[in-house]
């Protein structure tokens, strides 16, 4: 997002937040809200660019919000969209997938509160990982022609009594609602999501043989210390990089493999 949308963004994340944080709402079912808005306004073109129109006024645009949802979501749903509309948005699309955000953000929100926020996002660098070694479990998921029950119940089966509800909630969504996200880089999305939720990174760390807990202690520390910021550490093990890790943050690579080493030496002897 740039200019307008990305102030309206943030504008919308801080009254999230504020609401979630003051009040009782259950989060867990506002992030369900939300999504069922984000599909309205995925479905109704007219109706977002409308929600969206720099021409008309803010609390116009308020009111035709509560018209149209009014009955159908609760009110601190309700208030979040409302002044979601009231604020400009640079393009129509953004709003729409603000809203997605703030359903994801929502969900986190309700995993921070039982203490689980942690694990969520473990398990969703865990799924993507599953994911992506499996092509068939990847076709069966993206595919364009199964029904989205179909492919909700298959989430069901994978992830039901071995993930936090949150991280099935946000798994299924993103799997039936894909937005023309691929599902790589939808679920790096929701990482980066809750890593931002605790003010932190995530490092996706691949090493030969699996880290020692005073190796990942360290690693955690150096990192901490290189970036500024609490680093969230994904644990991958691949026995080809031969020893040595890899480190990824965003989109910097520290590569201190052994595989890595020798692929250098070789290109500097072919040189």
């Amino acid at each position: 997002m740039n200019g307008a949308s990305r102030e309206a963004l943030a504008a919308a994340r801080e009254s999230l937040t504020a609401l979630t944080d003051s009040t009782s709402a259950d989060a867990a079912a506002l992030a369900d809200e939300l999504a069922a808005v984000t599909a309205l306004l995925e479905r109704e073109v007219s109706l977002r660019r409308v929600l969206t129109d720099p021409a008309q006024d803010g609390e116009a645009k308020a009111s035709l919000a509560h018209r149209v949802l009014g009955g159908q979501v609760s009110g601190p749903a309700l208030d979040v969209i409302s002044g979601m509309v009231r604020s400009r948005w640079s393009t129509p699309r953004d709003l729409v997938d603000a809203v997605e955000e703030l359903a994801d953000l929502a969900d986190l929100v309700a995993a921070e509160r039982d203490g689980s926020l942690d694990d969520v996002e473990d398990e969703l660098f865990r799924f993507a990982r599953t994911a992506a070694s499996s092509p068939d479990l990847r076709s069966a998921l993206t595919s364009r022609t199964a029904a989205p029950a179909a492919k909700s119940a298959l989430v069901n089966t994978l992830l039901a009594g071995r993930v936090r509800p949150a991280t099935e909630r946000l798994v299924t969504r993103l799997v039936i609602q894909p937005r023309g996200r691929s599902l790589e880089a939808g679920l790096e999305a929701l990482s980066k999501l809750a890593a931002e939720r605790r003010n932190r990174s995530v490092a996706v760390v691949t090493s030969a043989v699996p880290l020692s807990d005073e190796q990942k202690r360290r690693l955690g520390a150096s990192l901490a210390k290189l970036y500024g910021r609490q680093v969230h550490l994904n644990l991958d093990v691949d026995p080809e990089i031969l020893g040595g890790i890899r480190v990824q943050v965003g989109d910097e690579v520290i590569n201190g493999s052994v595989a890595d080493r020798l692929e250098r030496a070789q290109r500097r002897m072919a040189g």
